[in-house]
């Protein structure tokens, strides 16, 4: 292996990472400063708008980067959100931003179907599902909001690389299997957090079978996997459908329509270009990666998620024999309302009615799909069968509008989440499928596939890393951040400790609590006792995915008014860790150093958090001394600690504000 073999996702990191010497590369676990292709906020403009301006900003930096596109709540016709998206649109025509009204579509689809999403390109939004873009060869991942209110006043958020995983996909899918399918298996083979916080690349043999709908769909629902990124290659499949969309920018011609080289298109030498420069574009063929894994995609049946669970998956041979009832069904979402989704129910309704008891609901992920989708017959198809038809915008899937599910009720959905009350009432039970099977299900009254499948069980396999790739050089350590840290350390001998065990929620919305009050109830749910027994100064230490649950931002906060320097644990929440540094606060991944206390501990049946004694950091090797023993972790780049000794984002914004403002 080279010393510098790099994954696909550390490839595109460094092309957009701000700041960066010619050269120099970004490894997983490193903290940078990016400066993405497009930043993509939807209904969460409005919210947006008063936090960059708290910050002091006045302009957009770059009206480019922008991108609004309203689709959340778009049959909602108030005058309160008509009156929010009106001011959207004002701001927008303010700064020069691109604009897409609601009816538009989906945001998601706006962004790949007008052209923003390029492979190479590092694009992100304001919305968990960003993470689509990764179709096209691109770093597509979410955001908050202080990061969308950064990028507009400076262009730049911090970011810190995650570990990759690569997925290798064998074999061809069988006819009547699509993305949906692939991804719900996914989700349900592997549940445990084997991608937890990790960018996935897919490799292999198997991709070449998988359309460009179905890559959107696997990217999409890497989220609810537990990923941040999910990537596909630079292949002639998406050379095929990035030259249609170029073709399309090439014809249009009617007012408000995007032409070939404005913001959000391309032409069809820009894809000759980039296809050229595929390579650069490509993973080393020794790169490291933190997990391994493998299915075989010839082995995937049409697979159900459900009821009300991402992770619990059936096959449809498994689920279908039982018959279950429904009473709605939704053809719907960013994750599967494309033109390919619409059509294949189509074909399968055509001609035919709705069971009786079952309402059907459509919503087209853009007015362009459904303009296809009517010129082929196949929009009429869906309401000649008994069909509802809804605006393309998100909806009912995150319950918000018409058809949503009622208590008692039973429906399948081609969306990409069924927790319990997202769609509808909390007892309200709903599964997720492909279109296919929604449209079947809907016509059947319970849940099945169009056609019969044996009942095969994937072929799969995972390998996780002994330990993910690490910088070789010590870090640069900048004025004001210390160099070493010493203190007692707090080991709390727990997985997935979540935000209400840190902070409960009885007191997230307790504004009138002063810093010393939140710091007197830290770790209330989890063990009282912590705050007669710590002192300022100790360091504590979790176990993996610290911080999960809520975003409470108070959960990071509180640890930092009692005086704890930093929490080290095996992994943590993403939100948790943004939280933290968004406020200055120090955290990061050590998991053999937590491995080695759980040993220790475990024997003996310790309290919810022990005192295991003096802690060592040296920030500038990456080293921890601790019982007679050294552990590593990735040295915290320049960009990391500029956050905790800056005081936080918000902070660090308004310096570099000042810093861009003339003389």
């Amino acid at each position: 292996m080279t010393t510098h073999a790099l994954t696909l996702v550390e490839k595109i990191a460094a092309r957009w990472t701000d700041g960066l010497a010619q050269g120099a590369i970004v490894r997983q676990g490193e903290f940078v400063m990016i400066r993405p292709k497009h930043i993509m906020t939807h209904d969460n403009t409005g919210a947006v708008i008063p936090k960059f301006k708290s910050i002091g900003a006045t302009r957009i930096f770059d009206p480019n980067q922008a991108v609004f596109a309203i689709d959340h709540d778009i049959q909602n016709v108030t005058a309160d959100n008509l009156g929010k998206y009106a001011k959207i649109g004002m701001f927008a025509a303010e700064h020069g931003v691109d604009f897409y009204p609601a009816g538009t579509g989906i945001s998601h689809q706006v962004m790949v179907e007008q052209g923003y999403v390029v492979p190479g390109a590092m694009v992100v939004g304001s919305d968990s599902h960003s993470n689509m873009y990764g179709a096209l060869c691109a770093l597509g991942t979410p955001v908050v909001r202080t990061d969308a209110a950064s990028i507009w006043a400076t262009g730049t958020t911090w970011w810190q690389v995650p570990p990759v995983a690569r997925v290798t996909l064998t074999g061809r899918l069988m006819p009547g299997v699509v993305g949906k399918d692939v991804i719900v298996a996914l989700c349900g083979l592997f549940k445990n957090d084997e991608v937890l916080n990790h960018a996935v690349e897919f490799v292999g043999e198997g991709v070449a079978s998988l359309s460009m709908g179905s890559r959107m769909s696997i990217s999409n629902m890497t989220t609810e996997w537990g990923a941040l990124a999910g990537l596909f290659p630079f292949d002639a499949v998406l050379r095929e459908y990035l030259d249609s969309r170029a073709e399309v920018f090439a014809k249009a011609s009617r007012p408000g329509e995007r032409r070939a080289g404005s913001r959000g298109s391309y032409t069809h030498d820009d894809v000759a270009r980039w296809w050229n420069e595929r390579a650069s574009y490509a993973a080393d063929s020794d790169a490291r990666y933190a997990a391994e894994l493998t299915l075989d995609v010839s082995t995937v049946v049409p697979h159900v998620s459900g009821p009300n669970e991402v992770k619990a998956m059936s096959s449809l041979p498994e689920i279908e024999v039982k018959q279950i009832a429904i009473q709605k069904a939704w053809l719907m979402s960013c994750v599967n309302a494309r033109l390919e989704d619409l059509a294949a129910a189509a074909d399968i309704v055509r001609g035919k009615r709705v069971a009786s008891g079952v309402e059907f609901f459509v919503a087209p992920a853009s007015s362009e799909v459904r303009a296809e989708a009517q010129r082929l017959g196949h929009w009429q198809a869906l309401i000649d069968c008994g069909a509802t038809t809804l605006p393309a915008g998100c909806g009912t899937c995150i319950g918000l509008g018409e058809g949503l599910i009622k208590k008692g009720e039973v429906g399948i959905s081609s969306t990409n989440r069924n927790f319990e009350g997202r769609m509808g009432d909390r007892e309200g039970l709903v599964y997720l499928g492909s279109p296919a099977v929604v449209a079947a299900s809907a016509l059947a009254g319970y849940i099945c596939a169009p056609t019969p499948f044996a009942n095969i069980k994937p072929t799969m396999s995972f390998t996780r890393m002994t330990s993910a790739p690490r910088p070789a050089a010590s870090a640069q350590i900048i004025a004001g951040f210390p160099e070493k840290l010493r203190g007692s350390a707090r080991f709390m001998d727990r997985d997935n400790l979540n935000t209400d065990g840190i902070f409960a929620g009885k007191h997230t919305y307790n504004d009138k609590l002063t810093p010393s009050e939140m710091a007197a109830v830290v770790f209330e749910n989890y063990d009282a006792d912590f705050r007669t027994t710590a002192h300022a100064g100790d360091i504590v230490i979790g176990g993996y995915n610290f911080g999960t649950g809520s975003s409470r931002e108070q959960a990071a906060t509180a640890l930092k008014y009692f005086g704890v320097p930093c929490v080290i644990a095996g992994s943590f929440s993403e939100t948790y860790k943004r939280n933290a540094f968004n406020n200055g606060f120090l955290c990061f991944e050590a998991p053999e150093l937590v491995d080695a206390m759980r040993a220790k501990v475990r024997s003996s049946a310790p309290a919810k958090t022990v005192n295991l004694g003096d802690l060592s950091i040296d920030f500038a090797t990456g080293r921890l001394a601790w019982s007679d023993r050294e552990f590593g972790f990735t040295p915290l780049s320049p960009v990391a600690q500029e956050l905790i000794v800056a005081g936080g984002a918000e902070a660090l914004i308004q310096k570099r504000l000042a810093a861009l403002k003339p003389a």
